[in-house]
């Protein structure tokens, strides 16, 4: 059977966008069971409360919720256990760097399949406040109306 191909995204973390300031974004590998291989080609997951942290020259993916597998048996996974994500080294050096300033931390984004393989999108991220979230949803409501004005003119000319 032929591999995949392209980019298949099973879960994305809304959550995030909203409460963080994205900086720089990288894909890394996912160590994972049969199980929850299975489980993601079903389109099962969720990184509500997930983040990841790099722990002796490694990192890790925590909290991110893989459904055991439904048909799975005596040995299917545990749904939120820690899964190693797969980077090299020098990228694992420069996320270290990046999170040891006050106030940064790494955020999964989304899981998705590319070409066949289990891949999450990992993000420096830095803490919205409250106002920053105000701000970021009325600059989002204004460009909308813009959008909604520029569209109504266009069909009114026609």
């Amino acid at each position: 059977m032929p591999r995949e191909k392209g980019q298949k995204v099973v879960a994305r973390n809304k959550k995030a966008l909203h409460d963080y300031h994205i900086g720089d974004r990288v894909e890394a590998g996912m160590v994972l069971t049969g199980t929850e291989v299975k489980s993601l080609r079903a389109g099962r997951a969720s990184l509500v409360d997930a983040f990841a942290t790099i722990d002796n020259g490694e990192v890790w993916l925590r909290n991110a919720h893989i459904p055991e597998y439904e048909f799975g048996t005596f040995s299917n996974h545990a749904a939120k256990r820690n899964r190693k994500l797969l980077l090299h080294r020098n990228q694992i050096d420069k996320l270290e760097r990046q999170v040891s300033d006050s106030g940064r931390t790494l955020v999964p984004l989304s899981i998705y399949f590319s070409d066949g393989y289990a891949k999450v999108e990992l993000a420096v991220a830095t803490g919205k406040k409250d106002w920053d979230k105000r701000q970021t949803i009325a600059e989002r409501d204004a460009r909308r109306d813009v959008e909604r004005e520029l569209a109504e003119r266009r069909r009114g000319r026609r």
